[in-house]
């Protein structure tokens, strides 16, 4: 493989999954109360042949935090603070990432999907709510399909439901991921951070391979969401890696968008989506603007203003 197409990949990779460079996830106030807490839990929990790492942050209502490709928990700390205000938040570091092992079994969004429900359970939880970030909102889709009563609402945030959602010329680039780009990342974010918590940092090459193996095959989720029974909100950025039509079929699929809802709402659906402005695929999971839109949406809440109780009689 020439260098020319190996950094076209890592470049592909970058923007299929991973957080931007350190210094664009750093709050610009940080203050003494933007500091997330302490996990008050961690462990590990073993299922599906993985050994899971999870952390619990916060107090209140449970929220799975699913995280994108060759990154962590850790990559959501610009907006934990937030959450934590609000949830307790249940952080895993999916399959060969963070500090889970890779284990030997392929990567597979629907079998991480299974596992998380499991993991779920063991932790004591009957339902939670899912916040997944790419990679990580296609395994919360999986989860949610797999394990409805274990979903109780779900946030896809910069996540297609088939590989076309892609714009084309990012598909052959994520298909040249391999083993090959370790060295070459060496001095990269992801390798750094990957590098500080793996349990075997020697894996970082097999993990690359893995992460190939999974982009190179074909999939259509269709099925997945005409199952899904809980309430849906879509997330992307406006100059998301996704492309438009494909998020506008993705809301059709999940019954919105269909017609005007009515000045009484008459016909609102039970779904939401959002387009978060000036944002690419590689800020939205940490971007300021992402949990004061998805919170009231997981809360059950609307924050909608009602003409009629503006006029006056």
């Amino acid at each position: 493989m020439s260098i020319r197409i190996l950094a076209t990949a890592i470049a592909a990779v970058v923007a299929s999954f991973v957080p931007a460079p350190a210094e664009a996830q750093e709050p610009k106030a940080a203050t003494p109360q933007a500091i997330a807490a302490e996990p008050s839990k961690k462990g590990y929990v073993e299922v599906g042949g993985i050994n899971y790492y999870y952390e619990i942050r916060g107090e209140g209502e449970p929220l799975l935090l699913l995280h994108g490709g060759l990154g962590s928990v850790d990559m959501f700390a610009p907006i934990m603070p937030a959450l934590t205000q609000h949830r307790q938040v249940i952080g895993v570091d999916l399959q060969g990432h963070g500090r889970t092992s890779l284990g030997k079994r392929p990567f597979s969004l629907e079998a991480m999907g299974a596992d998380m429900g499991k993991i779920v359970s063991e932790l004591g939880y009957g339902q939670v709510d899912v916040l997944g970030y790419s990679m990580g909102g296609g395994v919360g889709l999986q989860m949610a399909a797999q394990s409805p009563e274990k979903v109780r609402r779900l946030v896809i945030a910069s996540a297609p439901f088939a590989k076309n959602g892609f714009f084309p010329e990012m598909i052959p680039q994520q298909e040249a991921v391999s083993g090959a780009m370790a060295e070459m990342m060496k001095e990269t974010p992801m390798f750094i951070s990957y590098k500080a918590v793996a349990p075997d940092v020697s894996e970082f090459p097999r993990l690359l391979d893995a992460m190939g193996d999974l982009m190179r095959r074909d999939y259509d989720f269709s099925d997945a969401v005409a199952r899904l029974t809980m309430p849906v909100m879509l997330v992307f950025g406006d100059s998301d890696m996704i492309r438009p039509e494909h998020i506008v079929e993705f809301y059709h699929k999940l019954g919105g968008g269909l017609k005007d809802a009515g000045w009484m709402r008459e016909n609102m659906p039970k779904n939401r989506l959002a387009i978060l402005p000036d944002l690419t695929h590689y800020e939205a999971f940490a971007s300021p603007a992402l949990v004061p839109t998805v919170l009231p949406f997981l809360d059950g809440k609307s924050n909608a203003p009602n003409w009629a109780e503006q006029v006056k009689k």
